[in-house]
């Protein structure tokens, strides 16, 4: 049993790692449809699309230095920032791998994890695969996750005119999924949507 505590008031928590229980790749359970894939691509042109995982890089590096994590899975990378803050802050060295099916150079499957983020992304996944990627990242989520979730509208738009944020859910809708995959060890509101620490099931 890894026990450790969250810096700024955060209250002890106590994990259990099953590092070497790692379920088998997904294969051919579809994360994205290549119709949003471009949109998504379109939108990553702006330089200030996916900004939003800078403002929880504290968060995530509390829990870096509490688990004493070396390697980090960002989830959902888009432009990497939430990787760029955390070099910048922390003392220990860290190895970030980057996942985002819209990025060609960090679209391939990523490996399970001992430490994953997944930032302002969830909202952002096509309805119809949620479950799809909620599966995957209880794939590749080897130990602890660190998740978000904006329940509300955001201020961009899709080139077809859809909202950026194409589920807007609340709370109650949420758990349940992360509930059904994860053992939750905090759950905080935050101004229009939550943040969730999480770890694998035994």
């Amino acid at each position: 049993m890894l026990k450790f505590r969250l810096m700024s008031g955060f209250p002890a928590l106590a994990w259990i790692h099953p590092f070497n229980s790692y379920s088998a790749p997904m294969s051919e359970t579809a994360l994205i449809t290549d119709e949003y894939r471009k949109m998504q691509q379109q939108l990553h042109e702006n330089p200030k699309y996916g900004i939003a995982s800078v403002a929880y890089a504290p968060l995530v590096g509390q829990v870096i230095e509490a688990i004493g994590a070396q390697e980090l899975l960002d989830y959902g990378a888009g432009k990497g920032r939430l990787g760029q803050t955390l070099k910048q802050h922390l003392k220990r060295p860290l190895n970030i791998r980057h996942y985002d099916p819209a990025i060609p150079e960090w679209m391939a499957t990523p490996a399970p994890c001992r430490l994953v983020a997944c930032i302002d992304v969830l909202e952002h996944i096509e309805p119809a695969l949620i479950d799809n990627v909620l599966d995957d990242l209880q794939r590749v989520t080897a130990g602890v996750g660190v998740f978000t979730v904006d329940t509300g509208a955001a201020m961009k738009v899709l080139p077809d005119g859809r909202n950026a944020h194409l589920i807007q859910q609340p709370v109650a809708w949420w758990l349940p999924k992360f509930l059904a995959r994860f053992e939750l060890n905090r759950f905080e509101r935050v101004e229009n949507g939550f943040w969730v620490i999480v770890e694998r099931k035994p």
